[in-house]
């Protein structure tokens, strides 16, 4: 007969071992987050490996097949940017004093009436920017002495970059047979209410992939079309950039917005497209906002806008720039633990037992009130 363990002692004996998971992933966490990147990306790519394998695919072949085409789509989201660099950064070298001499001559008269003097040092600002240009167009000999002076870093980036697809690889491969190690090692007795939990974040993180996706794709369409019309000539890979990099709320379309305007004002050296652009962007984030993510992502991570920031810089402050990747999914997954606690919670005896005790006070406190006819006396 197993001897029955009483409630405190069964919850230290998960505390304590969950405490020491916690403190050494804290103290490992250089090493563990590229297994978690690998984790995620090996979880966002598993239907597709599991829709290949179903009509026949070996499933060594179908996780090759899967993985290769994401690296290509990474591979070709990063090639947006060649020649938006190739294009900007001369046009930068030669009318970026141009630009500062206007930027003077035009906010001068404008600030005047303020008592605002603006003197900028027109002479020094272009000595400066054109020198550090003129530096970076040495970027070969720039990436080896940075790879001397801080090489274990590099190595270490290099390291991660070969480590994630391979762990991404073994993780697909053998997905089925670690969900059901993980499923054995539950007890039996709650593996029902697990399997509900875990069963509720794979919905919730799969619906609300889906709808980022379409969201993504949607935008990279609109901004693209829509700087084309503006005139901008880096239309398609600046709009492209700005709809792909909302995978990262707010960053994304803040970057995409200051790179295109960037773009415009290289470009047309005038007021008007550059409006033009803000404008763009204006309806963009409104239809962004209000129909395409209520619509196709709707409110199924129950987060809102001050949520969502916080979780991105929570993450961001834990992990870095993978945590602001990760923070959507990790805080949706919170919510949900954070549901099922308040359930808890409120079927639980702390939550219950308080209400007999307040409906026993009520009455008498309710007798002590005189009634209409008592106050009339």
């Amino acid at each position: 007969m197993i001897p029955r363990i009483s409630r405190n002692r069964l919850l230290l004996l998960w505390s304590v071992p969950l405490l020491v998971a916690a403190v050494c992933a804290w103290a490992l966490k250089a090493v563990l987050l590229p297994f978690a990147l690998a984790a995620m990306l090996a979880y966002a790519l598993h239907p597709a490996l599991q829709a290949l394998h179903r009509r026949g695919l070996p499933r060594a072949l179908a996780a090759v097949l899967v993985e290769g085409l994401a690296l290509l789509a990474l591979a070709l989201v990063l090639l947006l940017m060649v020649p938006v660099l190739a294009r900007e950064l001369p046009l930068i070298k030669s009318q970026l004093p141009l630009l500062l001499d206007r930027a003077e001559a035009a906010l001068g008269p404008l600030l005047g009436p303020f008592g605002i003097t603006l003197k900028l040092d027109v002479a020094t600002l272009k000595a400066w920017l054109v020198g550090l240009l003129e530096s970076n167009e040495d970027w070969a000999g720039t990436l080896l002495d940075s790879a001397r002076l801080g090489g274990s870093a590099l190595m270490a980036l290099l390291g991660h970059l070969i480590l994630v697809p391979v762990v991404v690889f073994y993780l697909l491969l053998d997905w089925p047979r670690l969900v059901g190690r993980l499923h054995d090692l539950v007890p039996p007795r709650l593996r029902v209410a697990v399997q509900g939990f875990l069963g509720e974040c794979d919905a919730l993180l799969g619906q609300y992939l889906r709808g980022q996706l379409l969201v993504m794709l949607a935008m990279a369409l609109y901004y693209a079309v829509a700087l084309a019309v503006v005139g901008l000539d880096l239309a398609l890979p600046v709009g492209l950039f700005t709809g792909l990099a909302m995978a990262v709320p707010y960053l994304g379309y803040g970057l995409g917005l200051l790179l295109a305007l960037l773009t415009a004002l290289l470009q047309f050296a005038a007021f008007g497209p550059v409006a033009a652009v803000l404008l763009a962007y204006a309806i963009g984030q409104l239809l962004e906002s209000f129909i395409l993510t209520p619509r196709l992502v709707g409110e199924r991570i129950g987060l809102g806008p001050l949520a969502v920031i916080f979780a991105l810089m929570a993450f961001g402050q834990l992990f870095g720039f993978l945590g602001v990747l990760l923070a959507l999914p990790a805080a949706a997954v919170t919510a949900v633990a954070l549901r099922h606690l308040e359930a808890r919670y409120r079927s639980s005896v702390l939550y219950t037992s308080a209400a007999p005790r307040a409906e026993l006070v009520l009455p008498s406190a309710a007798a002590d009130v005189p009634g209409p006819a008592e106050e009339g006396r």
